[in-house]
């Protein structure tokens, strides 16, 4: 009896192969029916090198080894071409222990160009901003323009700095701290011109008790001109009379000496900007009281707060020589302050720059011409004075009449010719 299954039997099982037949050909696939068959392999010449077939009986021939598909089979070298032995794989080439190639060393050339691109445009970007951030603050209400007889400009760039004690914007309490009393109005508290030239910058101190003469001037609201009747009064009284444009008017009538630009600020401004910056270390040579400013200051290098910084720009009382020692306060103080503000800590430190910046601007009136630039350069001037690449000095004087102080009129001829010319001054004031 045959057990075989049909075309297993005896003779039936046609040409074996990998069984010990002599027969050199292969059963077909039909046959083989317990070897499942990959995808066809590409003919030899096809970038497939030529291999052994191994058809030695051993079974191992393509299909017959009994690795099929995914095992070390393909038919050819006996690895399955799925399967990849030290190839490098997709990540990159193989290494010499048939693993992943070495990383590719980073392009630090290429990381600092973009790196300092960015901070550069971060930097622009920001200066830009905080550029127009600044202009906006700025109170352009000055018209230099309503200045009549105005005499002819001279070299460099001459400002009036003014000090007012307008209490605009003060609650009761804050009055009563920073000592401004509740006068209505406002009048100069301190007058300084700045000459920004190429011969060195120099820093004069105007007493408000000047003795001067109103000239005749066009009214800054009503339109309406004002004759010289030869009237004879203190410097702030024009200021108070009507306002910045009869003070510009008065000091170019009385000096002679052509005005570029107004600045002016008042007494919360004042203090908030030395607030802003963490208070002003000053060296106060002599300790003095006064009960009209609140001041009460001891000898020696102290820092002081914005309220105490108002109280000594404005003592006046404390003096012998009232109005003479409150400028030359007045002209250290604010020198003090330009070199503080001009520091690393306060220009590289966001968290005080713009307070600070804030602060100055916001209680500043200036003219419709002045710039930022302008600003900048008249700031930068007035640190250079306290540092000592410039000239300070008070008006000279020759004596007084009626209380009021009198200008010693040749020296300010001089003075004001050196300045016009933009020479080094080498006139002395009092």
């Amino acid at each position: 009896m045959n057990d075989w299954p049909e075309g297993w039997s005896g003779g039936n099982r046609g040409n074996e192969y990998g069984r010990g037949s002599a027969n050199a050909q292969p059963e077909s696939a039909r046959v083989m029916r317990q070897v499942r068959r990959g995808p066809q392999a590409p003919p030899y010449g096809a970038g497939v090198p030529p291999q052994p077939s191994y058809t030695d009986g051993q079974g191992y021939d393509e299909g017959q080894n009994g690795y099929g598909q995914g095992g070390y089979d393909n038919g050819h070298d006996g690895y399955n071409t799925g399967q990849v032995y030290g190839g490098g794989g997709p990540g990159g080439p193989a290494g010499p222990d048939g693993g992943r190639g070495p990383r590719r060393a980073p392009n630090w050339r290429r990381r600092i160009k973009w790196t300092a691109i960015t901070l550069v445009t971060v930097l622009v970007v920001t200066s830009v901003a905080t550029y127009f951030w600044a202009d906006s603050k700025l109170n352009r209400d000055v018209d230099l323009s309503k200045v009549i007889d105005r005499p002819e400009a001279g070299d460099g760039t001459n400002y009036l700095i003014v000090g007012s004690d307008s209490r605009e914007g003060l609650t009761a309490a804050e009055k009563k701290k920073l000592h401004t009393g509740s006068a209505a109005g406002k009048r100069t508290d301190s007058m300084m011109i700045l000459h920004v030239g190429d011969s060195g910058d120099t820093l004069i101190s105007l007493p408000r008790d000047s003795n001067v003469t109103i000239p005749s001037y066009v009214g800054s609201t009503s339109g309406k001109t004002y004759q010289n009747t030869g009237r004879q009064t203190k410097l702030n009284a024009a200021y108070a009379e009507d306002g910045p444009t009869l003070l510009v008017r008065t000091v170019e009538y009385n000096m002679g000496l052509h005005i570029d630009h107004y600045v002016e600020i008042g007494f919360n401004g004042f203090a908030d900007i030395v607030d802003a910056v963490g208070g002003v270390t000053i060296d106060i040579d002599k300790g003095f009281k006064d009960s009209y400013s609140g001041a009460d200051f001891k000898a020696g290098k102290q820092t002081l707060n914005g309220e105490q910084a108002l109280a000594f720009v404005r003592t006046r009382h404390a003096f012998a020589a009232s109005d003479l020692q409150r400028t030359k306060n007045q002209q250290k103080f604010l020198s003090a302050l330009a070199h503080q503000v001009a520091t690393p800590g306060t220009l590289l430190n966001p968290f005080k720059l713009y307070p600070t910046l804030g602060a100055g601007l916001d209680s500043l009136s200036v003219d419709k011409d002045m710039s930022l630039w302008d600003l900048a350069s008249m700031f930068w001037a007035m640190k250079g004075v306290s540092g000592g690449d410039g000239t300070s000095m008070n008006m000279p004087l020759s004596g007084s009449v009626g209380g009021n102080l009198v200008w010693d009129k040749a020296k300010v001829k001089t003075l004001v010719n050196e300045l016009n010319n933009d020479q080094k001054v080498t006139v002395s004031g009092n």
